[in-house]
């Protein structure tokens, strides 16, 4: 029978480790949080953004999905992304996207995949992805080595969720008020476990 206390385990020795290197180290976030960032990536568990970006609590105030994905009409994006700007006031947002990326491949792969009915949440969120990234299945062949084609693909969706996003109120409002947000597109390497950016945006910046 499957247990919880492997991991029950595993925290309360992180915790340990945290106090004896610092007694006051979970106290400072205990009555609010200031993260610096707002982190926008793929629900992957293999891209964890406070592991790889070596952050601590309170650092980062994050949203993940499958294949990183900005829609407008999702609630759950847009009432972190609203919340982030608004409340939190932080003064950057990183869209992460990842080589490697199974939304993506389903997306590439349709309809030759199982999604269970076409009108599962699944099924709907994956052919929206499809759609972000048709521009980039155009350009690509199934001839092309399938790995160069897949991080081509992985590249494509960031650049399409980036433009949703600056192109999104919340951020617009805050750039209209004059007040300072950076928004960066990037993607992280499995194999080097490197982030690479792709792409910066801010209040000066003409639209995408």
């Amino acid at each position: 029978m499957t247990t919880l206390k492997p991991l029950l385990a595993k925290n309360r020795s992180w915790a340990l480790q945290r106090r004896q290197r610092n007694p006051h180290y979970f106290r400072q976030n205990v009555h609010s949080q200031t993260p610096h960032s707002l982190w926008i990536g793929c629900s992957d568990s293999r891209v964890p953004a406070e592991v790889l970006t070596g952050a601590h609590p309170g650092e980062l105030f994050v949203h993940r999905n499958i294949a990183n994905m900005v829609v407008n009409g999702d609630d759950n994006f847009m009432s972190v992304l609203q919340y982030a700007l608004e409340y939190l006031k932080v003064s950057r947002i990183v869209l992460c996207g990842h080589y490697g990326c199974g939304g993506v491949q389903a997306a590439i792969s349709l309809p030759d995949i199982p999604l269970g009915d076409e009108n599962s949440p699944l099924a709907r969120r994956i052919t929206q992805l499809r759609a972000a990234i048709a521009p980039g299945l155009a350009e690509t062949s199934e001839d092309d080595d399938e790995t160069e084609r897949l991080n081509a693909l992985v590249e494509v969706n960031v650049l399409a969720q980036f433009r949703h996003l600056v192109a999104a109120e919340p951020v617009r409002a805050v750039w209209r008020a004059g007040a300072a947000l950076d928004v960066f597109g990037c993607v992280y390497d499995l194999r080097s476990g490197h982030l690479k950016e792709l792409i910066q945006h801010n209040a000066e910046d003409k639209m995408l």
